[in-house]
């Protein structure tokens, strides 16, 4: 298997560990405790935070921040400037006046499944569960859970309709249509190890066809 490429501008803590393959690309910085996959791709200036957990064949694109906190599945594409926070309620001082330590606030949490793609600039508030094959738009504030497939868009994020596995939009009846393989044997509308809703031409290159009006 290919070798780990890192940068030499690129700062990777020893404690940190990188899978096999993966590319770590100019001045990203990857700290303790991080753990990153197979044949990922880590861009220019990215910053992933200690503990991180990021799967297999995961693009991180050009200084994307990634804290504390944060689960990325096999497969999740995260866009250029895009933010995944893990501070509900930032402050740099407490009540007091005193600048703020590790036991003053409380850490949250992200999870973003399985082929999942979140677009250039989008912001992740802590808290979020992103389904699997979801799509969010290019600048949108995430504040809720994005279901499997869902594709959300704006500030804050509203659902506006759902994406095959490929990422193309569906229509609301294929959104909601069952596929039915070649020998006829029938599937609902979730398909393959990760509940995957597949469009008409997606269908077609796995010999299946999609049924609508259920």
């Amino acid at each position: 298997m290919t070798a780990i490429f890192v940068h030499p501008t690129a700062e990777v803590s020893l404690q940190a560990t990188i899978g096999q393959a993966t590319k770590v690309w100019h001045h990203a910085q990857i700290r303790e405790g991080a753990v990153i996959g197979e044949e990922c791709i880590i861009g220019r200036d990215v910053y992933v935070d200690a503990d991180v957990r990021i799967g297999c064949r995961v693009k991180i694109q050009n200084s994307a921040l990634i804290y504390r906190g944060v689960t990325l599945a096999d497969g999740v594409f995260v866009g250029p400037r895009a933010c995944l926070t893990n501070d509900r309620y930032p402050r740099a001082i407490t009540p007091g006046g005193m600048l703020k330590g590790i036991a003053d606030w409380e850490q949250g949490e992200i999870v973003v499944g399985y082929g999942a793609s979140i677009g250039a600039g989008a912001v992740i508030v802590t808290g979020v569960t992103i389904g699997a094959f979801a799509m969010i738009g290019a600048g949108a504030v995430v504040t809720h859970d994005v279901p499997p497939h869902g594709m959300v868009v704006g500030v804050p994020a509203r659902l506006v309709g759902f994406v095959c596995a490929c990422g193309k939009p569906l229509s609301q009846r294929e959104s909601s249509a069952g596929t039915v393989a070649a020998n006829g044997h029938v599937e609902t509308n979730t398909h393959a190890a990760h509940g995957t809703i597949i469009c008409p031409t997606c269908a077609a290159e796995r010999g299946m066809y999609v049924r609508h009006g259920q």
